[in-house]
């Protein structure tokens, strides 16, 4: 493992993003929609990018898809994003990049998977292509291996190795090395073909969380080059989030990792924007940036009563998403600010007090009155349906942040 690894490492200009070098670690997310679709794929880019996402990767896949791209990319911008936009190629990215030189040169970035490049004599071929491509528009790339399109000749070579000199490696381990090797021979030849170390980032992905920490420890040990970190396929919902998050939360909390994506499977027509909240939420767990006020909400027990401080969480939780646009350009420090809502007395007042401004709801048996906080002194005490203290408390909210965090010059 790689101490303070994040600080050590080169940094990449993506588009106007930077990527490594002790640079704030990056939210990245994916369009899922048909590339060939121009409107279809802007309009998600500008979704996901509105969301926070600092990077918006995006298939290209065919040559309609190839074709397609600058338009998209004019789009996004004419739509108001600066947010770069990166190509995904995989088996055909020499031909695709080469025969459409629009799409070369639109795109910010491009994504590489050596493990699909090609094979035999034609993948390094193909593999330098693309670099030669990058290196003539000083485009930035990434090395992106996957456990599931692992070059075929080095496991099979490396599986040899492991039972003929009795290794005793188990096939975990074994591949885990080869991603590794890969990653670093991809590197090496990037390197020859003429593109700088500060163009190329790096990534090794598995579906398995602790296949990942140990693949990263070893990746970091052995590169100056920034990291790429994520599950290859995450899953759904909270099984997406939680492994995640047990993944590259102890990662980035040992100083690994410079871009971040969780690759959520959102459900049918669901938000695709959902990745890019669930990865800020986990650099701001750890206090590595801050995107937006944190609410602590109380997860209710016997004590509380109804339903009625987690309709006032969600409350308060979609004001403060609809106020942030706002907030995020004329309130400066606001994203600094902690809200609590909890819903009885055991942990609400003080919970309550600990925050910028909290509330505590009554519980079972207690007064039906809800004392109101700010930085640790009660300053009201609200009463009423919840659609009163809602009202009453979410004004009290937005005066404080007008009082706290006053409007830039």
């Amino acid at each position: 493992m790689a101490e303070n690894h994040r600080n050590t490492t080169c940094r990449v200009m993506v588009g106007g993003i930077a990527v490594g070098g002790g640079a704030p670690v990056v939210v990245q997310s994916m369009t899922n929609t048909n590339t060939e679709d121009v409107a279809a794929t802007a309009a998600q880019i500008l979704e996901l990018a509105a969301a926070g996402s600092e990077l918006v990767r995006i298939t290209v896949n065919t040559p309609r898809a190839a074709a397609a791209v600058p338009e998209i990319v004019q789009r996004v911008r004419d739509g108001g994003s600066s947010a770069p936009v990166i190509g995904d190629f995989h088996y055909n990215g020499h031909k695709l990049l080469t025969q459409h030189p629009a799409c070369a040169a639109a795109l910010d970035k491009y994504r590489i998977n050596p493990g699909n490049v090609g094979k035999g004599t034609a993948r390094d071929e193909q593999f330098s292509t693309i670099c030669a491509v990058a290196r003539d528009l000083n485009k930035p790339v990434r090395i992106g291996v996957n456990i599931g399109s692992l070059n075929e000749e080095l496991v099979a070579d490396k599986m040899a190795e492991n039972t003929d000199r009795a290794l005793r490696k188990t096939s975990a381990q074994v591949m885990n090395e080869c991603m590794v090797i890969s990653a670093l021979q991809s590197t090496d030849l990037a390197l020859e073909c003429g593109l700088r170390q500060d163009q190329i980032v790096i990534s090794c992905k598995t579906s398995r969380p602790a296949d990942l920490i140990d693949l990263y420890r070893d990746l970091a040990a052995k590169t100056r080059q920034p990291l790429h970190l994520g599950l290859t396929e995450a899953g759904m919902g909270v099984k997406g989030i939680t492994w995640s998050a047990a993944a590259m939360g102890v990662l980035l909390a040992e100083g690994i990792g410079d871009t971040v994506r969780v690759s959520l499977t959102p459900m049918p027509g669901g938000d695709r924007c959902e990745e890019v909240c669930a990865s800020q939420e986990l650099l701001q767990s750890l206090g590595l940036r801050q995107f937006s006020p944190s609410i602590t909400a109380c997860p209710g027990c016997g004590r509380t009563s109804g339903d009625m401080f987690q309709q006032l969480a969600l409350d308060t939780q979609a004001f403060v998403r609809k106020r942030m646009p706002e907030w995020a350009g004329t309130r400066p420090g606001v994203e600094q600010l902690h809200i609590a809502v909890m819903g009885c007395i055991v942990n609400g007042p003080g919970e309550s007090r600990s925050a910028n401004i909290g509330i505590s709801l009554p519980g079972n048996g207690e007064s039906p009155h809800c004392p109101v906080y700010a930085d640790g002194q009660k300053v009201a005490s609200l009463s009423g349906t919840l659609a009163e203290i809602s009202t009453q408390f979410l004004a009290m909210l937005e005066q404080y942040v007008k009082v706290h965090y006053p409007t830039a010059e």
